[in-house]
């Protein structure tokens, strides 16, 4: 495989490897092994450097997916691979026996597996390369248009707003200007209630001079 290489990869369910895969040997297997041992389990991918290698490992929901690459390798090469691997043992056994297997129990079935995909990956590393790059760039566009779509929905969600106000703030004028029209109408009432007042009181004050008058006119006259 050369010095651009990858040298030894595997599967573990939790901390239990349930195949590998190396043609080499070195100190290497024992990095990988207590590396595993302190991985956090929550999905996310983790590489670490030592000695000249790159430690690759990709949490997915249980399962661990490693390959120990010589650090000269372009990053792509072992992400791609390790994708390609899980892809693979998922379509195999995903829901299946890989649940309860045992150490080392699918090294017969699938050790041959994690061959192939790593000779693939060395044949064809440049085109890996090139893939990588162009998922990478579908993702970013990706992540631009949700943000494009999160603003929209966030004006939206704005304009609903606004809207919402400008109803309020018309119910409540067309509220004022009823108040306002029955107000008025109970300040004219009032007013013509007093007018009235007023003129009755004019008539009964006119009446009475006109009957004082009329009166005294009658006196004189006897």
């Amino acid at each position: 495989m050369g010095q651009q290489s990858l040298i030894y990869s595997f599967v573990a369910r939790g901390t239990v490897i349930l195949a590998e895969y190396t043609e080499l040997s070195g100190n290497f297997t024992s990095i990988a092994s207590q590396c595993l041992q302190k991985l956090p389990a929550t999905n996310n991918r983790f590489t670490y450097n030592c000695d000249g290698q790159t430690f690759n490992y990709l949490v997915d929901e249980g399962f661990i997916f490693c390959v120990v690459a010589s650090e000269s390798i372009r990053r792509p090469v072992p992400t791609a691979f390790l994708e390609r691997v899980k892809e693979d043992f998922n379509k195999r056994y995903g829901g299946g026996k890989a649940e309860t297997a045992v150490a080392n129990s699918l090294n017969k079935d699938f050790g041959s597996k994690l061959k192939e995909h790593m000779q693939y990956c060395i044949d064809h590393a440049e085109d890996v390369s090139k893939l990588a790059k162009v998922k990478s760039q579908v993702t970013e566009v990706q992540g631009v248009m949700m943000e494009n779509i999160d603003k929209v929905i966030d004006s939206a969600e704005r304009v609903d707003v606004l809207v919402d106000k400008s109803e309020t703030l018309r119910s409540q004028a067309q509220d004022f200007r009823a108040q306002g029209t029955t107000m008025r109408r109970k300040m004219w009432l009032q007013n013509m209630k007093i007018k009235l007042i007023v003129l009755g009181i004019i008539v009964a004050l006119i009446l009475i001079i006109i009957l004082t008058v009329c009166h005294g006119f009658n006196c004189s006259k006897k």
